[in-house]
């Protein structure tokens, strides 16, 4: 919260604070920002912080602040675009005729966020959120109507009772359960699969992802692009480029993308999945921020590497340095 409240009334704000993390992971499926959604639960904590002396406890702390998150959230959706994926916007592109253009505004593009942002602690609790937070359920989310998305959300997200919907939203019950059937329809015509959820890094995976950490480090193709299922993507943004299949992806690698050739990795996480900071090398020396990777996988296999190029924002919401110094010759030998 902003410094001017933050040392009055400690054990109020401390109430507050403790649903900063599950009302940031609600406005990100809202926003389908990171950055968005941060600001919209700091004007919630500051709202509730100034009218919490009015909330007389008619319901429960965390429905009123969810109320206050749904107003703020509906506000900054009012008039602005949706956001997307490049795969929402153009076709596949061959490697051979690919032209990046120019890049496309931040506010076009799901943003990835971190998992330490929206995840609970406990495993059973974020085994189950880790679905509802993946880049594609998200980009699935913003073809709803900013109402219809938080229906959906309060309903089949959070499982939230029609009834407390109804309060939240000044509407009827049978006001929520149409918004809620419109909004399944339109998410199942996007073909977003809910029936196959993110499931938990098993060591199959673990061994996939140290696989890839080791043949993008080498910069070896061929044991890269092994790794990817015949579907797999590979997209940029800010870029609305984007590439299906194995080898479309080593063509954009060995050619357009050599500049990556000598990248160093470090793992994070990211929207329930696996990530990694990307770092190519700099002419001065060591390496430099190039790309936020987020990866997706299924059945033993990568299904999508998706790049985000705006690594000034995205690397300090991660944690990750800018720049990495040169490598230890033992760390380079590896």
């Amino acid at each position: 919260m902003s410094s001017d409240i933050a040392t009055q009334d400690r054990p109020r704000i401390e109430q507050l604070e403790q649903y900063r993390k599950e009302l940031t992971g609600y406005c990100y499926r809202m926003l389908g920002s990171a950055f968005e959604a941060e600001d919209a639960v700091q004007e919630t904590m500051v709202r509730a912080w100034r009218g919490f002396d009015r909330f007389e406890g008619r319901s429960s702390l965390r429905s009123w602040l969810y109320r206050i998150a749904t107003n703020v959230c509906l506000t900054m959706l009012s008039g602005s675009s949706k956001r997307a994926r490049p795969m929402d916007l153009t076709s596949a592109t061959r490697t051979a005729e690919a032209v990046l253009g120019p890049p496309l505004a931040e506010s076009a593009w799901v943003e990835p966020m971190p998992d330490s942002r929206t995840l609970p602690q406990d495993p059973a609790e974020r085994a189950e959120a880790r679905e509802s937070v993946r880049l594609a359920f998200v980009a699935a989310l913003q073809h709803l109507a900013p109402r219809q998305r938080a229906v959906l959300i309060l309903r089949e997200v959070l499982s939230w009772r029609a009834s407390e919907v109804a309060e939240l939203l000044d509407t009827t019950v049978a006001s929520v359960n149409s918004a809620l059937q419109r909004a399944r329809a339109t998410l199942a015509a996007t073909g977003v699969d809910q029936s196959d959820p993110t499931q938990p890094l098993s060591e199959e995976h673990r061994t996939l992802l140290t696989r890839y950490m080791e043949a993008f480090e080498r910069y070896d193709m061929d044991a890269l692009t092994a790794l990817l299922h015949e579907d797999a993507t590979l997209s940029m943004p800010p870029y609305d480029l984007w590439m299906r299949g194995p080898s479309d992806i080593r063509d954009w690698m060995i050619g357009q993308g050599i500049e990556c050739e000598g990248s160093r990795l470090i793992a994070t996480s990211a929207n329930g999945a696996p990530a990694f900071g990307q770092y190519r090398r700099a002419p001065a020396g060591g390496h430099s921020a190039w790309a936020l990777q987020v990866i997706e996988f299924s059945a033993g296999r990568i299904t999508g590497i998706n790049a985000f190029l705006d690594t000034a924002r995205l690397f300090p919401l991660f944690d990750l340095p800018l720049h990495l110094p040169e490598a230890e010759p033992a760390e380079e030998a590896r």
